[in-house]
């Protein structure tokens, strides 16, 4: 069954939708991220414009990562008022992305920077993600000992004016770099259209020292908010948003999320990590790729003057 997308000026199927909704949900489900940077490639693979995809799947991130707050809230899993400071600077970030994103756009140059930026983000992050989780997988075989852990906390910015202390994520600390993360990951996410979350869950642990526990609730509570604003910027500033396309992928999104998060205490965090890893690198050749395949219905220019 066929429907028409009003945005995209195409036509899809909506089970084939429905189950790339189901699918990706699956994955963010599984690895405590929103998905939207394995959404966009797979849309684009399938013929909608770049910039349209980016967009839309704002939704599907919005749905999993909604579904995925929910049950970790139910084991306290969550720093609401981290995750607040985080979504004040992604807010704001949002609204300097969606303001880039139209003049690119206007500009005839979005979808080449959606492809470079999904090649160069996606591929250093995955690059170092598979070189982490496959180090740490040697050394388990051979028996050896993981490498003890950093415990100095960085003097730059711990020393930071305007503390405030996060009980839940046991810090206290100044607000800046929480929301400088944010406002970096609001500016991917309008860009990109990616919850951000493996840009986050990185900088909580690496930079923050924010304990584990609370580290992938808290990134997603930050995505819903984020996203929610993206997705409005973006319908109102740049009319990219393609509804039924975003509700086909909302509905395949909850399902599936929660499929993955049951899923995801049945491997080891260097196994995730590696099986992730290998996603992202994937998400960023297809994006790339696409910048050395021709179209196939190149526009042509004509001469005013010769029609």
């Amino acid at each position: 069954m066929d429907i028409y997308l009003p945005i995209a000026e195409m036509s899809v199927n909506v089970l084939t939708m429905i189950g790339l909704g189901v699918l990706v949900g699956f994955v963010s489900g599984l690895f405590g991220v929103g998905g939207g940077f394995l959404m966009a490639p797979v849309l684009v693979s399938l013929g909608i414009p770049p910039s349209v995809a980016v967009a839309s799947q704002a939704g599907h991130v919005l749905a999993t990562s909604t579904s995925s707050v929910m049950s970790y809230s139910q084991s306290d899993s969550v720093d609401y008022r981290m995750g607040a400071v985080m979504a004040a600077g992604g807010v704001v970030g949002a609204i300097i992305g969606v303001e880039i994103f139209r003049i690119l756009r206007l500009l005839g140059q979005i979808d080449l920077v959606v492809s470079v930026a999904y090649l160069l983000v996606l591929g250093s992050i995955g690059g170092m993600m598979l070189n982490e989780s496959l180090s740490a997988m040697l050394r388990r075989r051979k028996g050896e000992s993981p490498p003890r852990p950093k415990v100095k906390r960085p003097v730059w910015i711990y020393g930071l004016p305007f503390k405030m202390r996060f009980p839940r994520s046991g810090l206290y600390i100044s607000f800046i770099p929480p929301a400088a993360i944010g406002l970096l990951v609001g500016i991917l996410s309008a860009m990109m259209g990616v919850g951000g979350g493996f840009l986050i869950v990185p900088a909580m642990i690496y930079i923050l020292r924010m304990k584990a526990s609370v580290v992938v609730g808290t990134s997603l509570f930050q995505i819903i908010i984020t996203t929610l604003v993206t997705m409005i910027l973006q319908a109102v500033r740049n009319h990219s948003v393609d509804m039924i396309l975003a509700l086909i992928l909302l509905a395949g999104g909850v399902v599936g999320g929660q499929a993955g998060i049951r899923m995801a205490n049945r491997f080891r965090a260097d196994e995730l990590r590696a099986i992730m890893a290998v996603i992202i690198l994937m998400a960023g050749l297809q994006m790339g790729l696409s910048l050395f395949v021709p179209p196939q219905d190149p526009f042509v220019l004509v001469p005013t003057g010769q029609q």
